[in-house]
């Protein structure tokens, strides 16, 4: 019999990064933060507490935004569990997310320097 690939906590993990991102969205227009989004969300064995992972439209406020996110995440909490159907709804913990911005430094320096273009004859 084949093992269930698809467990509880990455089913937890998908449902939060959905609503989270709608009342993130929502936290962004009412108080008047810098645009963020959440690209990735990971959630402990035990559904105790959750990464929240962002990404900002301005890389340079960031912080800004993590500091505010986290300033509202009791708020956000609540939120979640008028939402969800969880028993106990996760502690939210936000992380800037800088992979986007390194893809785009990678994808920068590419582009400037050419494979093969700095090699000597």
């Amino acid at each position: 019999m084949p093992t269930k690939s698809f467990h509880r906590t990455d089913r937890v993990s998908a449902q939060l990064r959905r609503e989270l991102g709608t009342l993130v969205r929502e936290a962004v227009r009412e108080h008047g933060l810098p645009s963020v989004s959440v690209s990735d969300v990971e959630v402990t064995r035990d559904l105790a507490h959750a990464k929240v992972f962002v990404t900002a439209l301005q890389a340079e406020r960031s912080k800004e935004a993590v500091k505010a996110l986290k300033e509202l995440s009791r708020e956000l909490r609540f939120q979640l569990g008028k939402a969800m159907k969880l028993r106990h709804v996760p502690e939210l913990h936000f992380h800037y997310d800088d992979s986007v911005d390194r893809g785009e430094r990678i994808d920068n320096l590419l582009r400037d320097n050419p494979p093969g273009e700095d090699t000597p004859d």
